[in-house]
């Protein structure tokens, strides 16, 4: 039988040292899910990509980066677009997270006040790949001779596309370097695959494409009879004229080899193509995007070389911090290793541990006062008792002393039996001796309560 007892007897109380742990507890819970939802929340699985206009090279790489990122679960919801300005606009107004932007459209050509609120809010995530100014001429029997030069075109259907696709500003530019007023041609405004047809079919001379090569319109009319590139033979002049384009050339044969398309080369001059977005879109998808980004405009193409591309070069919007962190040091350490999401899981943690570590340490130098006066309010709580014990003894009239000395000295004997099954931790049994000996002393003190009166008088 002693067994049982014994074992009510511990270096710690369990339950006291809950209790004073919970408010501990409670508030850490509190900060970390605050820290969790809040300081760092989770990244969105749906992402709106402002793309360019149908059969385009926006659009064909807006589908790359959508089966590039579903493997990560990260839905990219497309929006095709007439082009650079438009999706600028788009992520201003944000109706959009990210988007392709032609450089050029931010800041070269426009009104110096303008410039800075096309880049209000956004950020690069980095350059992606030249976007060549392929001007196709419709072959005719009128004119025998290549056109070498940019003034030759006075007089001529040339197609620019609709106003706000960035091709009519920067062909502008083009134009005016050459000394040609645009209407000194008979400009049209038509989309990309209407003008393709409309060349075809004869009722437009010439249109303009400012575009990857991988766009199939570009394929097809480069492999079209009876239509011809302009070649920019000032190419270099160009690019110091306009320092947003880079000279690049279409090396021969690099469309068809066996059939020698082209049959020479080209010298073209090329805007680049950027990743742009929302200054507000999570850290997380940065990474994700540029990595996806890595992956599909890594490698070699017609105009560049082996990892060449995406880059945080010519770009004039900010790259993002984040961005600029991936392309120097590589993807995270834990994505390299770990799936997008679990990744992103372990990164959060950090902000919850930081949390953690910010209240765990002044928390923790209160739970030790908290659960001592706890286990100690058990024992003195009852030198209240004992206090009123001596009062009733000392202010009972004379006439009612001993059966006021009596029912105290019962009163006393109750506190005993109940202070004897008071459960307290081995290193607090001290103050459990010293109140027992202390109702020993008021007992004491109560009996000889008569002797004590009778000495006085």
């Amino acid at each position: 039988m002693k067994a049982p007892r014994l074992r009510k007897f511990s270096l710690v109380s369990l339950r006291d040292l809950l209790v004073a742990i919970a408010p501990t507890t409670v508030l850490v819970a509190i900060a970390c899910a605050v820290a969790y939802l809040v300081v760092d929340p989770e990244p969105p699985r749906r992402v709106v990509l402002a793309t360019g206009q149908d059969n385009s090279a926006y659009e064909e790489f807006g589908r790359k980066y959508a089966a590039v990122l579903a493997r990560d679960g990260i839905r990219v919801e497309l929006r095709r677009s007439l082009g650079s300005a438009y999706n600028l606009q788009r992520l201003k107004d944000g109706q959009v997270d990210i988007a392709f932007v032609q450089s050029g459209s931010t800041g070269a050509g426009q009104a110096a006040s303008a410039a800075p609120a096309a880049r209000a809010d956004l950020v690069s995530l980095g350059s992606l790949f030249t976007e060549p100014v392929w001007l196709f001429l419709r072959a005719s029997d009128k004119r025998k001779d290549v056109l070498r030069s940019l003034t030759q075109l006075k007089g001529l259907r040339i197609n620019l596309g609709p106003e706000g696709t960035g091709v009519p500003q920067l062909f502008r530019q083009l134009l005016a370097a050459n000394n040609v007023e645009p209407g000194d041609l008979r400009i049209s405004k038509l989309e990309n695959t209407p003008a393709t047809m409309a060349l075809l079919n004869g009722q437009i001379d010439g249109l303009v494409f400012s575009s990857a090569p991988e766009a199939p319109l570009i394929q097809m009319l480069l492999q079209t009879p009876g239509v011809q590139l302009f070649d920019f033979r000032q190419a270099e002049a160009y690019t110091h004229r306009l320092p947003f384009l880079t000279h690049v050339v279409l090396p021969r044969g690099i469309v068809d080899l066996g059939r020698d398309i082209p049959s020479k080369d080209f010298q073209l001059i090329a805007p680049t193509a950027t990743l742009v977005a929302r200054a507000d879109l999570h850290p997380a998808l940065i990474d994700a995007f540029v990595k996806a980004a890595t992956e599909i405009h890594g490698g070699a193409g017609w105009f560049q070389q082996q990892g060449q591309f995406p880059s945080p070069r010519y770009s004039e919007i900010p790259v993002a911090r984040e961005a600029a962190k991936y392309y120097r040091d590589g993807p995270p350490f834990l994505q390299r290793y770990l799936s997008f999401w679990l990744a992103n899981l372990f990164d959060r943690l950090w902000v919850v541990a930081v949390a953690l570590a910010a209240l765990v340490i002044p928390l923790s130098k209160v739970v030790p006062p908290l659960y001592a006066w706890r286990v100690r309010s058990r024992v003195y709580r009852w030198y209240g008792q004992l206090r009123a014990v001596e009062l009733a003894v000392e202010s009972a009239p004379e006439a009612h002393r001993p059966e006021v000395q009596a029912e105290q000295l019962r009163r006393l004997d109750d506190i005993e039996r109940r202070v004897n099954h008071i459960s307290i931790p081995l290193a607090y049994a001290d103050a459990l001796y010293g109140l027992r000996s202390h109702i020993n002393l008021v007992r004491q003190r109560v009996r000889a309560a008569p002797q004590r009166r009778a000495e006085d008088l």
